[in-house]
């Protein structure tokens, strides 16, 4: 028997439970995403746009007169002062080789991607060498850290502790292994207990000292933290107004099924298998900052997936130029 697909769900299927609207959204199609930017073109005309959305403004005078020249590139000579600029002058953009429809499909692939694109995938969709791949991977990572390291969460905001790597031989076991990195995941939720945004931060290690420093650069005045007794969150409420609701959860599984925890729990198992699936492994010491900083930008985008392609240019376009060796750098370096 033929049977025609309406687009709905059918019982039959073993859909009888309500669907996800974020997870079965409609993302940016291949075919959308090339119709907009499947030509260099198109990807400068929408780089122009979104750095001078009402006409060249110079950025050294402020002038808006112009004269335009070509050089392999559009260039921008400002009639006042002489300054020259592309559209992607001062942006992280500067200086590439690659083709624009490189990179903005770089950026495609990273943002409607569920879990994560590794950098061998991102070396074969994109045609170049895998060394050319891990920069754009980066930039655009970094881009992602600049973006969420300003977010405060504000309401109800679960947290955990939390550990990035593994035991290698040879390494002290558990907790005091080098290869381990040591970072707070939060959860903001409403009074219902939907999550609505995270923050995943690298620590220097689970203290009072650690944690005041985290809760002044996470947490907004007024936020509920709820957490489970490790005596280091205590510090939290360092913050203005912040209140602290504590739980002595003890260890096991059951642990980590207490309804308090249920939001920050099942973030960091989507954590665990979004990374899991994706990086066979990467120097976690000097570059977690930049993975969790990923995870937690889609997350936080997550109800506008079609949204998330223009969202990164425009943020790369206000992203100062990240050369080789300030990526290759450790979070404390930069």
């Amino acid at each position: 028997m033929h049977m025609q697909y309406s687009g709905k769900p059918h019982a039959d299927w073993g859909f009888n439970m309500a669907m996800n609207r974020v997870q079965f959204q409609h993302g940016l199609s291949l075919a959308e995403f090339l119709k907009r930017y499947g030509t260099d073109e198109l990807c400068e005309n929408h780089l122009v746009a979104t750095r001078w959305p009402d006409g060249f403004v110079c950025s050294r005078c402020s002038c808006k007169r112009f004269a335009l020249t070509y050089n392999g590139r559009r260039i921008w000579e400002c009639l006042d002062c002489g300054y020259q600029c592309s559209s992607i002058v001062g942006t992280v953009f500067e200086h590439t080789k690659l083709r624009l429809t490189q990179w903005f499909l770089g950026i495609y692939l990273m943002t409607q991607s569920k879990n994560a694109v590794a950098g061998l995938e991102l070396k074969r969709q994109l045609g170049v060498s895998y060394k050319t791949a891990w920069l754009v991977k980066h930039k655009l990572m970094q881009t992602m850290l600049v973006r969420e390291a300003p977010r405060r969460l504000t309401d109800r905001v679960e947290i955990d502790d939390a550990y990035l790597g593994g035991e290698r031989v040879g390494d002290k076991p558990g907790r005091g292994s080098p290869n381990k990195v040591p970072f707070v995941a939060a959860v903001q939720t409403d009074r219902a207990g939907k999550p609505h945004l995270m923050r995943l931060t690298p620590v220097a290690g689970f203290t009072k000292a650690a944690l005041a420093d985290w809760a002044k650069r996470a947490l907004a005045p007024g936020a509920h933290v709820v957490s489970d007794g490790l005596g280091c969150f205590e510090a939290v409420t360092q913050v203005a107004d912040t209140t602290h609701e504590r739980h002595v959860v003890g260890v096991g599984p059951q642990a980590v099924k207490r309804p308090e925890f249920h939001r920050v729990n099942t973030m960091l198992g989507n954590l665990k298998t979004a990374l899991a699936g994706t990086y066979h492994a990467f120097d976690y010491a000097k570059y977690a900052h930049r993975y969790l900083a990923e995870f937690a930008y889609r997350f936080n985008r997550r109800y506008d997936l079609p949204a998330m392609v223009p969202r990164l240019i425009h943020a790369a376009m206000h992203t100062a130029p990240l050369p080789r060796r300030v990526l290759r750098l450790s979070e404390a370096g930069n």
